[in-house]
């Protein structure tokens, strides 16, 4: 199978040079010391009393030092070229290594107990608390989302806006029915007293604007007036219906139960029965909100709206002194701040961060942990081989190490106990 099939794994060529060499000085020091065996075993051969035991452990040196070096081989290559069963294990069977690795790491990192454990001491809402709270970082943060959306916004066109409000928004709304939606709406706002406000301050407003302009109020009743109406007549009647028009606005302001005020819940209600079960109401509602959603000067008015919006908001990001932006550090500062000594809020932070790695990993750690297996799959056996042996042949030299040492010890205890009995 050519290379081309199987791309070649690749890494630092630096640290692989570094990796080569210190592999290649353990197993010099591997074969040094199988050699020193071999030499010792010759030289002490059919020697008896001390020399026996040294030349029963080069003997167990030269064993063990031969049979980790099988071993060893055996995993990346067929010792000697010889096509022996078991040999060469990683170029053969890497795909079963690549499944093997993929069902350890789903088995023993990608588990919810696991993910929540390591979630909780890793303690993300404190670390970005007190990296929040440092005014350099804060700020770094608000420039980079500032520069972002500058971009993000200034990339939105007219006609892109245009044509998302024409072919997404109101075919939406249009299909939509608004009556449903607006009657229980119009019911939580009424049982909530939310309108109450509203009421206030148009009641606020109405007063203030007749208090302030009752020369136009004046001027406006009279060109209702009859024409053979006497002018002194009129002074008269206009003055007394501003009057009792401001008497009127200041009574409904400031008596919270005002019939006005109860007759105008009492309508509200009602528009709100009608527009959940009336038919006929529905269908005016439904009419209205049609021609309103087809008028061609929708479109016009919503970019317009847009593009004021957008210049002020652009120009806002650009300011680095603006209000937008010191808001914004002001706001992030506090809220590290806040992090840090509230651990309420830590704990609900981390519990939705463990929420959502848990949720990710459960969702896609299947694919995440397939990536090795098609990575594996993809290399040529030969090639991983030699890059394996590159990263851990150094530590695995230590076992022909450790073999030609503890078989030598072996090798004299043996020897000892065959000429003690």
């Amino acid at each position: 199978m050519s290379l081309s099939a199987h791309p070649i794994v690749t890494a630092n060529p630096e640290l692989d040079e570094q990796r080569r060499r210190g592999l290649r000085r353990m197993r010099s020091l591997a074969v040094g010391l199988l050699a020193l065996a071999a030499v010792v075993y010759v030289v002490t051969l059919h020697d008896s009393g001390f020399l026996g035991f040294v030349n029963a452990g080069a003997e167990a040196s030269m064993v063990g030092a031969i049979a980790d070096w099988f071993a060893v081989t055996a995993l990346f290559k067929h010792p000697l070229g010889l096509p022996v069963p078991h040999t060469a294990l990683i170029p053969r069977r890497k795909e079963d290594l690549g499944r093997s690795l993929e069902e350890f790491v789903g088995e023993n990192f990608l588990q919810e107990s696991t993910i929540r454990e390591r979630m909780a001491i890793a303690g993300l809402s404190g670390r970005l608390g007190g990296w929040l709270a440092v005014q350099t970082n804060a700020r770094r943060v608000v420039d980079e989302a500032a520069s972002v959306l500058h971009i993000a916004v200034s990339q939105i066109r007219d006609e892109d806006l245009a044509s998302f409000v024409e072919e997404a928004l109101l075919p939406r709304f249009i299909a939509e029915p608004i009556s449903p939606v607006a009657g229980s709406l119009l019911e939580e706002v009424l049982r909530d007293g939310a309108h109450h406000g509203l009421v206030d301050l148009v009641l606020d407003e109405a007063h203030r604007w007749l208090t302030q302009n009752e020369r136009t109020f004046v001027e406006v009743v009279e060109e209702r007036a009859p024409w053979w109406s006497p002018p002194a007549l009129n002074d008269r009647v206009t003055h007394r219906l501003y009057v009792e028009a401001v008497a009127w606005v200041e009574d409904i302001r400031t008596d919270p139960h005002h019939h006005a005020r109860t007759a105008l819940d009492s309508a509200l209600a009602q528009l709100a029965e009608d527009l959940l079960h009336d038919p006929a109401t529905q269908e005016r509602t439904e009419r209205l909100k049609n021609r309103v959603l087809a008028h061609p000067q929708l479109v016009v008015t919503a970019t317009s709206l847009w593009n004021a919006f957008r210049r002020a908001l652009l120009e806002s990001l650009a300011d680095a002194d603006g209000l937008v932006r010191r808001r914004a550090l002001h706001e992030l500062i506090s809220f590290g701040e806040r992090l840090q000594r509230d651990g309420e809020l830590r704990a609900k932070i981390d519990g939705y961060a463990a929420d959502l790695a848990v949720f990710a990993v459960a969702r896609y750690g299947d694919e995440l942990t397939a990536v090795i297996t098609h990575t594996v799959n993809r290399w040529d056996g030969k090639e991983a081989a030699r890059k394996i042996e590159l990263h851990v042949g150094r530590d695995l030299q230590f076992i022909r190490i450790n073999g030609t040492i503890v078989g030598g010890l072996v090798g004299v205890v043996i020897h000892a106990f065959t000429v003690l009995f």
